[in-house]
């Protein structure tokens, strides 16, 4: 195991930050970086994103490996000395671990004397809150880049270490959030006949909604509406309430599916509404488009377990959280692929996740062989 990389990425878990404030973890990316001596460093890209460029020839394709910067808003338990130096901020997804490995890379391009193509090593913001990656693909100097292929990786705990998950039918779930905003009448709370309270029609919609799930994953119509929020009135007693306010979560594996349920909630919403007259509004919210994947790309994150005798794991459905790597699927031959962090590691966004160091090592080799296998191919 490399020191200096376990190292890198200690420092990352204890210095976090949250999504569009990410600005204080690229400049150690960068410290990290610039001695492997890279054709250039383009920051500013989407925010705090950066693009760290090995250009070898101009023959060969370009390749580009992205990673996430930014932590999430959860208070770390563990104890351990690279614990979180942020209160309320950690990193619960594994990012740390992933920017190391692309870290990691850096240093192996830097003594590989490749002879062709370009290798992009891309240090995206806002994964956490689904728009860092539709900025970086907008952003003119990503797409200056020009880039042949998008790889990414997410450690997944619960499997064992080292697997690589492959998804033929893509990585991850089509994934969108809603505030339905409900808008009635006040009145004094012994009078409430003359208002217009939204208590009954909350109700209904909550358990109309409900009715929308299908949450077996081989079901073609496969949706899950998961209720995060929910808000009517304040606490004073002699007030009969006008607003109220639902938050739900939307999960299909496409587009055309989403767009279905969506429709079918707007409806729902739309007549309890006008059953109860009262005013609507929504406002849709987080869109992480589902994460398709290359068929040419997934045979090179086959071809890379293999080399490296790494057991595979076959997903016959992708996974059901989101992850905006989706927007780089839209306009490139992209995969993303999972990696087993072990099957005792807690789950993703547990207060007591921690990145496996081991992994480090596991994400590196996967790329070096992805890199490899498409340069070899491309002499």
């Amino acid at each position: 195991m490399d020191n200096q990389l376990v190292a890198l990425r200690h420092k990352l878990h204890a210095d976090p930050d949250l999504s569009n404030r990410e600005q204080g973890t690229a400049d150690i990316i960068k410290e990290f970086i610039a001695p492997y001596s890279p054709s250039k460093i383009i920051e500013g890209i989407g925010g705090a994103g950066m693009a760290v460029v090995f250009k070898f020839s101009d023959n060969g394709p370009r390749i580009t490996l992205r990673c996430e910067l930014d932590a999430l808003p959860i208070q770390e338990t563990n104890t351990f000395p690279h614990k979180s130096n942020t209160n309320g901020v950690s990193h619960k997804c594994g990012h740390d671990g992933h920017m190391t490995i692309m870290a990691g890379i850096a240093k192996w391009l830097s003594v590989s004397h490749l002879k062709s193509g370009t290798i992009i090593l891309l240090f995206q913001p806002a994964e956490e809150t689904g728009e860092g990656a539709l900025r970086m693909v907008k952003d003119k100097k990503f797409k200056g880049l020009q880039t042949d292929y998008v790889f990414a990786l997410h450690n997944i705990p619960k499997v064992p270490l080292h697997s690589i998950l492959i998804t033929e039918q893509g990585f991850s779930a089509e994934v969108i959030s809603v505030s339905i905003q409900l808008k009635g009448k006040e009145s004094h709370a012994s009078e409430p006949e003359n208002g217009i309270n939204p208590a009954l029609a909350l109700a209904e919609i909550v358990q109309s909604i409900s009715k929308l799930n299908a949450p077996e994953p081989m079901d073609p119509k496969f949706a899950i509406v998961t209720p995060i929020h929910l808000k009517m009135g304040q606490t004073s007693y002699g007030i009969s309430p006008a607003n109220a306010e639902l938050h739900y979560t939307l999960r299909t594996w496409n587009t055309d599916q989403m767009k279905k349920l969506q429709s079918k909630l707007t409806g729902i919403v739309d007549k309890v509404c006008k059953q109860w007259h009262l005013g609507s509004k929504l406002d849709w919210m987080e869109y992480f488009p589902a994460s398709s994947v290359h068929n040419e790309c997934t045979h090179l994150v086959r071809q890379a377990a293999s080399s490296n005798n790494f057991p595979t794991v076959e997903r016959p459905v992708p996974f059901k959280f989101g992850e905006d790597f989706g927007w780089f699927s839209k306009s490139y031959k992209t995969s993303m692929f999972g990696i087993g962090a072990g099957e005792s590691t807690p789950a993703l966004h547990n207060a007591d996740y921690d990145f496996p160091d081991e992994l480090i090592t596991t994400g590196i080799s996967m790329f070096k062989s992805i890199i490899l296998n498409l340069l070899g191919k491309n002499k």
